[in-house]
C-alpha cells in the first residue's frame, strides 16, 4: 500500500498550523531545544480528525490521520535562541539572541520572497532560493580560506548559525506511514503517523557529521611546521626560516598562497600527520560526492534539457569516442580518456557534457519499443541492446572523467536539474553535499601543496 507523503515543494500552500508556528517570533526564545533534530516522534496519542473538510479523510477512510501539531512541534532551531545546534557552541547572551532572531526573520523572508525584494512575485522557486542561500553562505565563509589554518571564530559561528537556520526546513519534510494507537480503553486502532522523509533521514545526519569532521581538520592546524607567503614573496610568519617558496601549480591559480617549509623539510611525525589528514579529507570528499550524485540522480530531468538533446548519440560524442565505445570487445574508459588527451578542466567539462547528453539519448532509444512485424521487433531488440551497452559505457566514461578531475564544475544537466528542481528537500541535500565536497577537495589540495613543498625542501637539503 502506497502511503502519502508530505513534502515542502513550493507548490504547497501554507496551512493554518504552519502559519501559527512562525507567526510569533517573540515567544521562540522561551522554548527549550530538543537534543537531536533528526529523530522522528512516534507518539500518536492525539485524537484523529474526522471532519469532512480534512484533506486525508476522504482518500484514506481506513487510516485516520492524527493531528499533526502533536507530532510536529516547533522546529528545533526556532525553539530556542540561547543555544547552538552543535555541542561546540555555548550559551549566548540576550543581545546575541536578538541578533539571531533578526537573522531568522531576514533569512526566511528572503526565502519566501524567492530573492525578489520587490515582492512582485518574480522571484525564483523556494528550492532554488534555499540552494542559492547555502551556496552563497559557503562562499562567504570559506571563499577566502585558502590555507590550512583554523577557521576564524566569527566565521565558524556564522556558518553553524545560518546553516542551522536553513536546515530547519527539513524538520517539516515528512512522510506518512501506517501505525497503531492504543486508546485509553485498551483497544487498538490504525492511524497514519509521520516520520522524516527517508532521503533526508539517511543523508542529512551524515552530511552534518562530514561537516563537523572537516571543521575539526581545519581546527587541528594550530601549530604547524609550514607557513605561507603572500603574492610578493614575503613571509606571513616572520619567525620562520626564510626559503624560496615552491609550487607545482605554475601559472595555474597563481593567486593562491604558496606554502613554505624549512630546508630540512617537515619532521617525520608532521609528515605522517599531514598524510593522515589528507586521507581523511579524501574519504570525506568521496562520501560527499556519493551523496551528491545520488541526490542528483533522483531529481527528474527537465523537459527543456530533453528537448535540446540531439537525435543521435554519435553526433554528440563525435566519431572518435563513438568508435571506442561501440567496439564489441572489452571496453576501458581509462584508455579512451588517455586517447583523448584531456589536459584541462575546461576540456574535461566539455567532454562530460557531450558524453552525458549521448548517454541520455541512448537510454531514451533503449526505452522505446516498436513492434510492427516480427522482424522489426527483433531488429528493435538488437538495437535496444546496443543502446543499453552504449549508455552503460557512457556512464563509465563520465564516472572516470569525474574521478580524474575531482574539482570539475557542474555539467549542463546538473545545472539544469538544480535550476528547475521543485523539491526543497532535494535542493537542501544537493547544495549541502556540493559545498562540503568542494571544501573537502580544497583541503586535500592544500595538503598536497604542503607535501610538494616538503618534498622539494628535502631534495635541496
Amino acid at each position: 500500500m502506497d502511503t502519502p507523503s508530505s513534502t515542502c515543494d513550493e507548490g504547497s500552500e501554507l496551512d493554518a498550523r504552519s502559519h501559527s508556528d512562525y507567526a510569533d517570533f517573540d515567544d521562540l526564545d522561551r522554548q527549550p531545544r530538543s537534543g537531536h533534530r533528526r529523530e522522528a516522534s512516534s507518539d500518536v496519542s492525539s485524537e484523529c480528525s474526522g471532519e469532512p473538510g480534512s484533506p486525508y479523510g476522504s482518500p484514506y477512510p481506513r487510516w485516520p490521520v492524527c493531528a499533526l501539531p502533536a507530532r510536529l512541534p516547533q522546529p528545533p532551531l526556532l525553539k530556542s535562541l540561547s543555544t547552538t545546534r552543535r555541542s561546540g557552541g555555548g550559551v549566548r547572551d540576550g543581545k546575541a539572541g536578538d541578533g539571531e532572531l533578526q537573522l531568522i526573520k531576514e533569512r526566511f523572508s528572503k526565502l519566501l520572497l524567492g530573492e525578489d525584494m520587490s515582492g512582485s512575485g518574480k522571484g525564483v522557486s523556494t528550492s532554488v532560493a534555499i540552494s542559492n542561500a547555502i551556496t552563497n553562505l559557503y562562499a562567504t565563509v570559506f571563499g577566502s580560506c585558502h590555507r590550512l589554518e583554523p577557521l576564524p571564530a566569527e566565521k565558524k559561528s556564522m556558518w553553524r548559525r545560518e546553516m542551522d537556520c536553513l536546515l530547519s526546513v527539513c524538520d517539516y519534510i515528512v512522510e506518512f506511514f501506517p501505525s497503531k494507537e492504543i486508546l485509553p480503553d485498551g483497544t487498538t486502532r490504525e492511524v497514519m503517523a509521520t516520520r522524516p522523509r527517508s532521503d533526508i533521514y539517511v543523508n542529512l545526519p551524515a552530511l552534518e557529521k562530514l561537516d563537523d569532521m572537516l571543521l575539526e581538520i581545519l581546527d587541528s592546524f594550530q601549530k604547524t611546521e609550514f607557513w605561507y607567503v603572500n603574492d610578493k614573496g614575503q613571509k606571513d610568519d616572520s619567525a620562520a626560516t626564510p626559503c624560496r617558496p615552491v609550487s607545482h601549480r605554475g601559472d595555474d591559480k597563481w593567486w593562491l598562497p604558496v606554502p613554505c617549509v624549512t630546508k630540512p623539510g617537515l619532521t617525520e611525525s608532521a609528515r605522517r600527520d599531514l598524510q593522515q589528514k589528507r586521507d581523511c579529507a579524501s574519504q570525506i570528499h568521496k562520501a560527499a560526492m556519493a551523496i551528491n550524485n545520488s541526490v542528483l540522480a533522483e531529481i527528474r530531468i527537465p523537459d527543456l534539457y530533453k528537448q535540446a538533446l540531439p537525435k543521435c548519440g554519435r553526433a554528440s560524442v563525435g566519431d572518435l569516442i563513438y568508435r571506442h565505445m561501440s567496439f564489441p570487445g572489452k571496453f576501458s574508459p581509462d584508455y579512451l580518456l588517455d586517447c583523448l588527451e584531456i589536459s584541462s578542466e575546461h576540456e574535461a567539462l566539455e567532454a562530460a557534457d557531450r558524453v552525458e547528453a549521448a548517454m541520455h539519448v541512448w537510454r531514451r532509444k533503449a526505452s522505446q519499443s516498436h513492434s510492427r512485424t516480427p522482424w522489426s521487433a527483433l531488429k528493435d531488440l538488437m538495437e535496444s541492446d546496443k543502446n543499453v551497452m552504449l549508455a552503460s559505457r557512457a556512464e563509465d566514461v563520465l564516472l572516470c572523467l569525474k574521478q580524474r578531475f575531482p574539482g570539475l564544475s557542474q555539467t549542463t544537466l546538473d545545472a539544469s536539474k538544480i535550476q528547475y528542481n521543485k523539491d526543497v528537500g532535494q535542493a537542501i541535500l544537493e547544495s549541502y553535499s556540493r559545498v562540503l565536497e568542494t571544501l573537502a577537495y580544497n583541503i586535500v589540495t592544500c595538503i598536497d601543496d604542503v607535501l610538494f613543498a616538503d618534498e622539494a625542501a628535502r631534495k635541496l637539503a
